[in-house]
């Protein structure tokens, strides 16, 4: 799963800037910069928006080293281990800022005032899962084993639309676009590692898709998880 930095990410960040000055106007814009300062939201909040994506991330790469040892190479040293690792951290930080800026800041708001939480993250993931479509358009399987559509759609749509409908469910029960970045951030950190990681490697066929199949899958089962959840405190609530 090739994932990089590139200028992709300012799309996001500088529509949403240009729309909401020309729809809401400077009290549009003050409005955003609050939301992106709005941090007094519970630990609670922060643990789901840090954790939950390198935890879930963590336990497939170890689950996946030992299902297919030839997925990611040789072990690096110590000090590569760091570099890669901080690299990954400004690589999330810088992603998830530009990106929710325009995701979250700007389309979540508009779409939730006429959709429900589920629809909206729907709507949302599957344009986010488009959004990311030139990064992932080359990807394939070295063996020819799987289709390099099936590979393209698995990348796009396995596990961003689970962990969407979680940052769409968070958002809409704090108000806080800074949240929504320190949420996006660990998800891009934690593809951008697994894919450095993993360029060493010899994966093919399934091997290749196992770690966005499971985080998908993960991302799924916590994000149903909540929503249940929700749904029954609300019966009970009424």
């Amino acid at each position: 799963m090739a994932v990089g930095l590139t200028l992709a990410p300012l799309g996001p960040a500088a529509a949403s800037v240009i729309l909401t000055s020309l729809l809401d106007g400077k009290a549009g814009l003050r409005d955003m910069g609050s939301r992106l300062r709005r941090w007094r939201v519970g630990a609670r909040w922060y643990a789901l928006a840090l954790l939950t994506a390198p935890l879930v991330m963590a336990a497939t790469a170890v689950a996946v080293a030992v299902v297919f040892p030839g997925y990611y190479g040789g072990v690096p040293t110590s000090g590569e281990l760091v570099t890669i690792i901080l690299a990954g951290i400004a690589v999330g930080l810088i992603v998830g800022m530009l990106e929710e800026v325009g995701w979250t800041g700007f389309a979540l708001p508009r779409l939730r005032r006429r959709h429900g939480v589920v629809s909206t993250a729907l709507i949302m993931a599957a344009f986010w899962g488009a959004w990311h479509y030139p990064m992932f358009a080359n990807s394939t399987d070295p063996s020819g084993a799987i289709p390099a559509a099936l590979i393209v759609a698995v990348f796009l749509f396995a596990w961003l639309p689970g962990y969407r409908m979680l940052m769409v469910w968070l958002y809409d029960r704090t108000g806080s676009l800074l949240l929504a970045v320190l949420m996006h951030a660990p998800l891009a950190a934690g593809a951008f590692i697994n894919s450095f990681m993993a360029a060493s490697g010899n994966a093919s066929g399934i091997a290749i898709l196992a770690p966005a199949l499971s985080w998908g899958a993960a991302f799924w089962v916590i994000a149903a998880v909540v929503l249940l959840t929700e749904r029954r405190r609300a019966r009970v609530s009424t």
